[in-house]
């Protein structure tokens, strides 16, 4: 029973702990085992079980032996620095690593002596993401498995580590089959990143890995701790005051021991302590009429961010758990779009008494092998969307939970974030499934999700996922679907302040065209991703006026397809010559959802380019003047439209030609520089 209650008080305070905070509480040790000696081995599935040699962590009919990896990190990216594969990003090179995902891959490490401590009853590995199916080993004993990508694990490990010596193995099986944007959404039961086995913005790369921290932690005997916090805030609409509530969960029914609650601003000024019997914040504190600054998103003041500092001491007035979360003060409600019809969702987003247009991209992974992803990697898009002038992202649902970096810069730079949960569309069939047992998994990925979110001031809203239809694609989604009811109510339980929606799009209708503009049905809705021309004419007059004809309360996916520049072409473009951009040539037919060839042709009188940068200039002249039309009668139209966000931000893979506004190095197409002026235009425009 002791080792069931350190795992429950385990799961509060991983989500606390600051990685790289020097003070440690001292009935809790935690190893960062992110510093150890990690290798990597590659087996035919199962082989491994005859030959691997856990003790002496050696294996001698491995395919792969004892390459140097790095955790959290993928097992392409531990092969391609070794040499073993060449850089899936050039050419058609990603085609020769597939054979990774029929392999099985075992990461090894030795634990060192220190860590083993006077007490291994009670010692934990947490893993804060896999990726995505397999088997913990210690000392060559399964510990335990998993098969879950979107949630973290906890593995009591003590009765299997002896005094010294101790080794551990993630064993990762092969990945599923096919979770690809072509298939059955009704049939999706694997619960792992969907990008991964291709997109129309990225081939086939399938991730096996650590995605996120391995931490050892060791606690003490006969002592109570916290199991499951909730912080949330609020702030008055229209002055600077605010309120604060605290709850925590102890993983016993003996709750024992005193809480110092300590509110700290951006200056390390106390604005509000208390110390409370563990008791009381069993039940919830709330402080009320706090002074605070309020946040705002980003071109519409300041984000001023507060430190809460939470202190468990027990009896003797030893600290047992330290954590601190950094918080901010705002108020957001949402009214109806002026015009609406009476029963149609609100979709005007009011921060602090100010309406507000939510102007942004949808975000999209920044790399296929997320596991290898830095914190730098995170602040320079982020900073990059701050300077053109967005205000909103939303994390697109057919990616993985994202790290903890995004929503912490986000925090700081004032940028509201979206967040679908992870499911999407397929296109053969977009009605999500429904069994008991994928309610449960569900269950299980939303309470991870919400727990580790809910206290960011950067989080806007829930949705349930990605173009998730009813049966026949008649039209969005509901929260009469079962899982989705599910979610709906999971949420409402954890999170009730924030608006949870059933699907982007929502409402009657899934798509915005001319034969509906006028009906009243057209709230949340998706695309054009192409320019709306009326025939093959690319009379830019028909853009126009489809975009002053449109009547949309809200657009959470709009796109216009631009070629990336002729010299990032041509760096990854390997041994390929880069034209012609059509379906006949492999280095475009990789990611072919965008290649606009044939219109480049028609408005030239079928004569092809005499360059790349010709066709480039051509494509990229297009997609700013599309994308600037729709953006600026969309805000024109405001407050009659609650906001535009752009299909997509960014590449996670060198795509010739997408409806991204930056890169796959992050380089702003010319259609950043004509949306950013619109974003920071204020209105009336």
């Amino acid at each position: 029973m002791r080792c069931i209650r350190f795992l429950a008080m385990l799961g509060l305070w991983m989500a606390f702990f600051a990685p790289g905070r020097a003070e440690t509480p001292s009935l809790l040790t935690i190893h960062d085992a992110s510093g150890l000696e990690w290798k990597l081995w590659g087996y035919r599935p199962n082989v491994w079980r005859m030959n691997f040699n856990f003790e002496s962590l050696s294996g001698s009919w491995a395919e792969i032996q004892g390459v140097d990896a790095v955790v959290p990190g993928s097992v392409r990216n531990a092969l391609k620095n070794a040499g073993v594969i060449p850089d899936w990003n050039v050419g058609l090179d990603y085609t020769a690593s597939e054979w990774i995902e029929n392999r099985h891959w075992l990461f090894t490490a030795k634990l060192p002596d220190e860590w083993m401590g006077v007490n291994r009853d009670h010692v934990v590995l947490r893993c804060h993401g896999l990726d995505y199916k397999g088997l913990v080993m210690v000392n060559g004993r399964e510990a335990g498995g998993f098969d879950n990508a979107f949630a973290p694990y906890d593995f009591p490990i003590g009765r299997y580590l002896k005094e010294k010596d101790n080794t551990l193995a993630f064993v990762f099986e092969c990945p599923p089959e096919n979770l690809a944007q072509i298939g059955w959404t009704s049939r999706i039961t694997d619960w792992k990143p969907r990008f991964n086995f291709g997109w129309d913005w990225v081939p086939r790369i399938v991730q096996t890995g650590i995605w996120d921290r391995v931490e050892l932690v060791a606690g003490a005997d006969n002592q109570s701790f916290i199991a499951e916090t909730n912080v949330t805030t609020g702030a008055l609409p229209d002055s600077d005051r605010g309120s604060l509530y605290i709850k925590l969960t102890f993983d016993s029914g003996k709750i024992e021991g005193k809480v110092r609650c300590t509110l700290y601003d951006d200056a390390g000024k106390t604005v509000r302590e208390g110390t409370f019997e563990a008791i009381e914040l069993s039940g919830g504190v709330k402080w009320d009429n706090l002074k605070i600054k309020r946040w705002y998103p980003n071109g519409n003041g300041n984000q001023p961010l507060y430190r809460l500092e939470i202190k468990l001491t027990n009896d003797a007035g030893a600290v047992v758990q330290q954590t601190e979360r950094r918080v901010g003060f705002r108020h957001i409600e949402w009214r109806q779009c002026e015009g609406a019809p009476a029963h149609s969702d609100p979709w005007i987003c009011v921060v602090n008494n100010s309406p507000l247009f939510l102007q942004g991209v949808n975000w999209t992974p920044i790399s296929p092998l997320f596991a290898d992803l830095k914190e730098a990697d995170y602040r320079k898009l982020l900073s990059t969307y701050k300077d053109l002038g967005l205000n909103t992202i939303r994390v697109w649902g057919g990616g993985f939970p994202e790290k903890n970096w995004l929503y912490e810069i986000c925090d700081e730079l004032g940028i509201l974030v979206w967040q679908d949960l992870p499911l999407s569309s397929s296109g053969l069939d977009n009605y999500p499934p429904e069994g008991a047992a994928e309610r449960l998994a569900m269950d299980r990925i939303v309470e991870h999700y919400v727990t580790r979110l809910r206290h960011h001031a950067s989080l806007l809203l829930w949705c349930a996922g990605n173009e998730l239809y009813e049966k026949g694609d008649v039209a969005p989604i509901t929260a009469a679907h079962p899982l989705i009811g599910s979610m709906k109510n999971r949420i409402s339980l954890l999170d009730p302040a924030r608006r949870f929606v059933p699907g982007t799009p929502s409402g009657p209708s899934i798509y915005a065209d001319r034969n509906n503009f006028g009906s009243g049905n057209n709230w949340d809705v998706h695309g054009p991703w192409n320019l709306p021309f009326k025939d093959d004419s690319q009379n830019m007059d028909d853009v126009r006026e489809f975009w002053e004809n449109d009547d949309a309360l809200f657009h959470s996916e709009v796109g216009v397809p631009g070629a990336m520049s002729a010299g990032m072409i041509r760096k990854y473009a390997g041994s390929f010559d880069p034209l012609p951009a059509d379906y006949s040539n492999p280095l475009w037919r990789t990611v072919n959802w965008w290649i606009d060839w044939s219109r480049y042709l028609s408005a030239h009188d079928g004569q092809a380019p005499g360059t790349l940068e010709e066709y480039v200039g051509w494509s990229q002249q297009r997609q700013a003047e599309g994308l600037s039309i729709a953006l600026e009668n969309c805000k024109k139209r405001f407050p009659r439209c609650g906001g535009f966000i752009i299909w997509m931000g960014h590449d996670c893979f060198p795509c010739p030609i997408n409806t991204s506004i930056l890169d796959f190095e992050g380089n702003p197409k010319p259609a950043a520089s004509a949306v950013s002026k619109i974003w920071k235009n204020t209105l009336p425009l």
